[in-house]
């Protein structure tokens, strides 16, 4: 799919889907300020949604792989891709550590420990275009390490992002011969394991997510840790990140730290300049990336993870920043020509009720926020959030399990929410009547 393409299929508007499958029926929750009405209840106790939406479970833990394995465990980010006229492909990440269970036994991949390829990696997950059956599932990439987010690029590949900055000595790093924390590319199109190679000018550091802007190529890159920073990779050669190019930290004109935890020092919905800092040293074996570029100018993030890119805007979540601590996300438009980037505090929860801990990040192709939540607390209660265009949450699905939702990515026509329950993994179509959300005007939104 070239950048033109892109732009069209993600501009789509929703189209409305009805499709068989699990109905949820038996009304709870309340409604909220925006969005489809309140959940009910699901009565196969997976995913309550609101009334007249639907799910499937397409891929589950353990089910039997086209290529002799399983479906492996702690399914997290995800992008969907057009493979052919009539098939789609979801490529999906698995956070699996060395002691984990890899789905069977891998013949190649990045790194291993003890003979064994390691269990990280994404699997291929190939679907009808038209029903959502699944014609083949297999394993993509491996030896690698919590593969926790990544993103999808316009020219039709997934980045999927180590969160694990680690190596020989260090921890998972026992018996291990090469340093991780790298970001792989993996071929929307591929038919089987592709080969595991770094893409190191992009930095080693505790990645969770990537976008790339079509219009330039460039990538944003999120940093899971208190005192994270947000990155910008410019390729040589836009298209061609195993080319090299410049890794960047953003630094904002005024404002050193926007996680808002001992005052509040970025209200909602000012705008800031942004600068962009060079870095060197980006390979950083003592994981220290962040910390150079903080003492550069650049400005903190509270565990920076979700990122995706809208229409000309980069939205980032922030999962432990603001006054409460309950997240953030941030608005990121790219200066065009001459013009500046700038940055603003899109939205800062202010109650578990309106977004507790969000991670993954996705925007709809009208424009709202869907963001996955990732809170453990003592009572796991983890939800769909949807956000308007003028900044208002509201639930679009809780989930009835004791565990994370992840992954949540669109269908490039708009019909269809894809999401992984993380563990056990559960691969998930949602469908409904998109288009009638109670939104906010257009002229009373940011976006």
């Amino acid at each position: 799919m070239d950048r033109r393409d892109f732009l069209r299929a993600t501009a789509t508007a929703f189209a409305a889907l009805a499709a068989s499958g699990a109905r949820a029926r038996g009304a709870t929750g309340r409604p909220g300020a925006g969005g489809y009405g309140p959940l009910v209840e699901d009565p196969h106790g997976l995913l309550s949604l609101p009334r007249g939406f639907h799910y499937r479970v397409l891929s589950r833990l353990g089910d039997a792989m086209s290529d002799g394995g399983t479906v492996p465990d702690k399914a997290d980010g995800m992008g969907c891709f057009t493979l052919t006229p009539d098939e789609l492909v979801l490529v999906r990440n698995h956070e699996l550590v060395p002691e984990d269970d890899g789905g069977g036994v891998l013949v190649e991949g990045f790194d291993h420990r003890d003979g064994k390829v390691l269990p990280g990696g994404t699997t291929h997950v190939v679907l009808d275009s038209r029903t959502l059956a699944v014609r083949r599932q297999f394993r993509s990439l491996a030896g690698t390490i919590r593969n926790c987010a990544g993103g999808a690029t316009p020219w039709g590949s997934w980045l999927s992002c180590e969160e694990a900055p680690t190596g020989p000595g260090l921890r998972y790093g026992e018996g291990l011969a090469r340093n991780h924390g790298w970001v792989f590319e993996v071929p929307a199109g591929a038919t089987g394991p592709v080969p595991a190679e770094p893409l190191r000018s992009m930095g080693r550091f505790n990645h969770e997510a990537a976008c790339v802007d079509p219009a330039t190529g460039a990538v944003y890159l999120t940093e899971d840790r208190d005192d994270g920073v947000l990155y910008r990779f410019l390729p040589s050669e836009p298209g061609h990140l195993s080319a090299g190019g410049r890794l960047q930290a953003m630094a904002i004109e005024g404002l050193a730290d926007t996680r808002n935890w001992s005052s509040r020092d970025m209200p909602v919905g000012e705008s800031y300049q942004v600068r962009w800092i060079d870095l060197d040293g980006t390979d950083a074996p003592a994981d220290d990336l962040r910390h150079r570029a903080a003492a550069a100018g650049a400005a903190l993030l509270a565990r920076g993870e979700g990122i995706h890119m809208g229409r000309e805007e980069v939205f980032v979540c922030s999962t432990s920043g603001g006054v409460a601590g309950l997240g953030q996300v941030f608005r990121l438009a790219p200066g065009r020509g001459n013009d500046p980037d700038r940055v603003e505090l899109f939205f800062e929860s202010e109650s578990e009720e309106q977004f507790n801990y969000g991670d993954n990040l996705t925007v709809a192709p009208d424009g709202q926020l869907i963001v996955c939540e990732d809170q453990y607390t003592e009572v796991v209660d983890n939800h769909l959030r949807g956000i308007t265009r003028d900044g208002r949450a509201y639930a679009l699905a809780r989930l009835n399990l004791q565990t994370e939702l992840a992954g949540a990515c669109f269908s490039p026509d708009g019909r269809w929410l894809f999401v992984n329950v993380y563990a056990p993994t559960h691969t998930i179509a949602i469908t409904g009547p998109w288009h009638h959300a109670r939104l906010a005007r257009p002229d009373e939104g940011r976006i």
